[in-house]
């Protein structure tokens, strides 16, 4: 097959969940025979306008952009659908909600069949203004209308198309990226003042809905102990909420700002932790989440429905989200009972090993697409997707 892709920044993968994913699905497609032509931002791959290159086989090529935040994505997007006309893609994937505002050109202009992965939804997100939130809707809108099929990363993001539109959509996780190795001296951790197994940690963009502040809130007011909080991330479009954050953690030795990590150091903090706390009021499939699941990390997570996913069933600890008071008891409640924790990680560890596999991800979205292609050009009804629903229910 000949398959196209939209949305992504690019390849290879600096940050964001959708770049992981396309620099670990695509590879493997290429792997098996197929065509990728992945359709880049210029200013992230630091590349000439329309000039091409090879990644692990993924033709990327890279399109121009504004340099402008919250503009770049719908330009290179509408860019990217423009440039698929002119040749014939058996598969124009678009990669989350904003994209997809163009799958209406797509649908019009090529014969080809379209697909849309919805890794959360985006026009919940603080960063965005409130016309990038509007665009991003009707993106939502138009990819229910024109794509042949939606993938969701959650059963939650299932659930939402199914009540929102009376949608079926198909039900595809994402998996976690592997980790680096990392140094068993811990020397960073050390330079930072970190005790293994005696710290928190807080890894995310530093943005409004994944409540950084209500963490250290909670932290703060907890009985003395010998407990370190640390917050990793960079910083999205809300600076003026960064800034404030670290005003606020500013003269508190016990909470560190390690700020974005990458590589080596990355794995060495989320390795050292003895504990992953995401307090979340909005995700898709915490990507975060799953690779300190698979490292064996004991979790404590607010309990939205992505969450509840993940670590429900004895596998982590939830507390009521937005609820200071009950993140509160839950974090005592963690370091009094390390040993239950110890165990739920255990746990935690054997079911993203079994359940989360970028394999096993390639494999479904491959039977996903030739499904397609064997479906009549003309069908496109609810039996139709009622039925690709189910062949993914395993």
């Amino acid at each position: 097959m000949k398959i196209a892709v939209i949305g992504a920044k690019g390849l290879p993968p600096r940050q964001g969940g959708i770049e992981h994913y396309c620099a670990e699905v695509y590879p493997r497609m290429v792997a098996q025979g197929h065509s990728v032509d992945l359709f880049a931002r210029s200013s992230y791959t630091d590349s000439s306008w329309l000039e091409n290159y090879d990644f692990k086989g993924v033709k990327v090529i890279s399109l121009p952009d504004m340099g402008v935040r919250g503009v770049d994505a719908f330009v290179t997007s509408a860019l990217g659908a423009l440039a698929t006309t002119s040749k014939r893609y058996d598969i124009i994937h678009f990669q989350a909600l904003g994209p997809s505002l163009f799958t209406g050109l797509s649908r019009i202009a090529t014969k080809s069949k379209i697909v849309v992965t919805c890794h959360g939804l985006d026009w919940q997100r603080a960063k965005w203004g409130n016309f990038s939130t509007r665009l991003i809707q009707m993106g939502e809108q138009n990819a229910v209308r024109c794509a042949d099929a939606i993938i969701a990363v959650s059963d939650a993001l299932k659930t939402y198309f199914l009540q929102t539109y009376g949608k079926e959509v198909v039900y595809i996780p994402t998996a976690p990226a592997s980790y680096a190795m990392s140094d068993p001296d811990f020397c960073y951790g050390r330079k930072l003042g970190l005790e293994q197994g005696r710290y928190m940690l807080f890894l995310g963009r530093l943005v409004p809905e994944k409540r950084p502040e209500l963490l250290v809130e909670a932290f703060r007011n907890l009985p003395p102990s010998n407990w370190k909080l640390v917050l990793a991330g960079g910083v999205s479009n809300t600076k003026s909420f960064t800034s404030k954050l670290l005003d606020l953690v500013a003269h508190d030795r016990n909470i560190i700002f390690a700020g974005e990590l990458r590589g080596a150091r990355l794995a060495e903090i989320v390795r050292g932790s003895g504990l992953f706390v995401l307090p979340s009021d909005v995700e898709g499939l915490p990507m975060a989440m799953l690779e300190a699941m698979r490292e064996g990390i004991p979790i404590l997570a607010s309990n939205i429905p992505p969450h509840q996913q993940l670590i429900s069933g004895g596998r982590g600890r939830l507390f009521e989200a937005g609820s200071l008071e009950s993140c509160i008891k839950e974090l005592s409640w963690v370091i009094e009972n390390s040993t239950h924790m110890a165990a739920m990680a255990q746990n935690a560890q054997k079911y993203v090993n079994v359940n989360y596999s970028w394999d096993s991800i390639t494999k479904q979205t491959l039977r996903l697409y030739k499904t397609l292609m064997d479906l009549p050009s003309e069908v496109n009804t609810k039996k139709t997707e009622k039925e690709l629903a189910g062949v993914f229910e395993d």
